[in-house]
């Protein structure tokens, strides 16, 4: 049978699906000199398969313009056409950025970041999922024979993510049936959210090509255990020193992180818009379920909202290994609107010179007294994703971590996507965007 291979541009929108366009691969130099069209509409898709109210009804046109360094070609050898697709920015048709670009966002704010503090974010996407192809056995968590009984998937995957450019750190079945982990190394902002955006991508493919699927999911079900992403992130100067940790400070968190910090942990409500976005994220942030529940720092706590986490070691790795786990965050979301908004958080602690929360260390918030949780700054984060979007627009400093047009059209289509889900039960939720994610 012939076959002509395709390649396609694509990008994450907002609700971290990736979409895009594809060409016959021979004209792959045209392209990536002057990309492909699109249209800004297609921005205001919901994850569910319809359009929310848009701005710009059938008018305008954009281009999906890819970033070289980002292509990937994967051959998994079984006959099937290979992956092929490259990471685009959106931009306006004579080259100039769009406001409403997620991945522009995201590089704004990191050179604000660079700019003004002379700071570097290095980050990693922490990402859980359920395969379909799961032999699963009770007290499977952790075990080997989890690994034996999903078959060739997990080095097919780890296989193909390596040609992808994707190294792994670690993989391992999880808690839930079927559910497994997969870690990779930091890297910078941009970097590491293009790596989030493949990663879930070949996680697909190579399930596909077993016959079978991966979700990533907050819930497969309502009583099971969740799916999230955790983002890893620390700091470091341009020229490649680490500056999270401090010795001669408390908890170890050094000055600039200690304000970052605290810009994340005042502005975290907010942040659950673009950290947690749907209807299903809430049946997964509950309390005592090992997710980020509250605006707390916590050491070595996988209930807090943001984790200082271990180190390794002798005394002399940790400043390179020490790093901080915002855990109140999902794959519902758009990755790059997911760091970009911590990010601007994080700045604005640093503009203001906030001081370093303090970290909880053995303790529940929930347990604490409401004056104590206030004199600490601690606040049980949104229940619902209405909430979210609420504190959003309750929170005027959070409203402008993104241009204004971005904001618009984020709540508007988070909205539509909502009501669409007001009447399901815990049970549809779930089943639906499973089969979404």
């Amino acid at each position: 049978m012939i076959s002509e291979p395709l390649t396609l541009f694509c990008y994450a929108d907002l609700s971290g699906q990736v979409r895009g366009k594809g060409f016959p691969t021979r004209l792959l130099d045209k392209r990536l000199a002057g990309g492909i069209g699109w249209t800004p509409t297609n921005l205001m898709f919901t994850a569910l398969g319809t359009i929310a109210p848009s701005p710009w009804g059938p008018h305008g046109d954009l281009t999906l313009m890819p970033d070289r360094g980002t292509g990937v070609e994967v051959d998994f050898a079984d006959g099937s056409p290979a992956e092929r697709f490259f990471l685009c920015n959106v931009t306006q048709t004579d080259g100039t950025p769009w406001d409403c670009c997620p991945r522009t966002a995201l590089k704004s704010a990191v050179e604000d970041l660079r700019r003004e503090t002379g700071l570097v974010l290095r980050a990693a996407f922490e990402h859980e999922f359920v395969y379909s192809g799961a032999e699963t056995w009770t007290g499977d968590m952790y075990g080997l024979g989890a690994v034996r009984r999903h078959g060739a998937f997990g080095e097919t995957f780890i296989a193909a993510l390596h040609a992808a450019g994707v190294e792994v750190d670690s993989y391992l079945p999880e808690f839930g049936g079927g559910q497994f982990e997969v870690t990779v190394p930091p890297a910078e902002a941009l970097a590491a959210c293009d790596r989030a955006v493949v990663l879930k991508e070949i996680a697909r493919a190579a399930a596909h090509r077993l016959g079978h699927r991966v979700t990533f999911a907050p819930r497969v079900k309502p009583d099971g255990l969740g799916s999230g992403v955790h983002i890893h992130f620390s700091f470091w100067t341009e020229t490649g020193e680490p500056v999270s940790h401090d010795a001669g400070r408390p908890f170890g968190v050094g000055e600039a992180a200690g304000h970052f910090l605290a810009g994340v942990i005042r502005h975290m409500p907010a942040l659950c818009a673009f950290t947690a976005p749907t209807a299903v994220s809430y049946l997964r942030l509950v309390p005592k379920t090992w997710t980020g529940v509250w605006s707390n720092l916590g050491l070595h706590d996988r209930e807090a909202g943001i984790r200082i986490c271990p180190v390794f070691g002798p005394p002399e790795k940790t400043a390179r290994q020490f790093n901080f786990e915002f855990r109140a965050a999902d794959a519902t979301a758009n990755p790059y609107l997911q760091l970009a908004a911590i990010i601007r958080a994080g700045l604005a602690g640093l503009r203001e010179s906030l001081p370093a929360p303090e970290p909880t260390s053995g303790v529940d918030p929930g347990a604490m007294s409401e004056a104590e949780r206030a004199a600490r700054g601690i606040r049980r984060l949104p229940a619902s994703a209405d909430e979210a979007l609420e504190a959003l627009e309750a929170d005027p400093v959070a409203r402008a971590f993104l241009p204004a047009p971005l904001t618009e059209a984020y709540i508007a289509n988070k909205r539509a996507e909502l009501d669409l889900t007001r009447d399901w039960s815990p049970d549809e939720l779930c089943r639906r965007y499973a089969a979404v994610y």
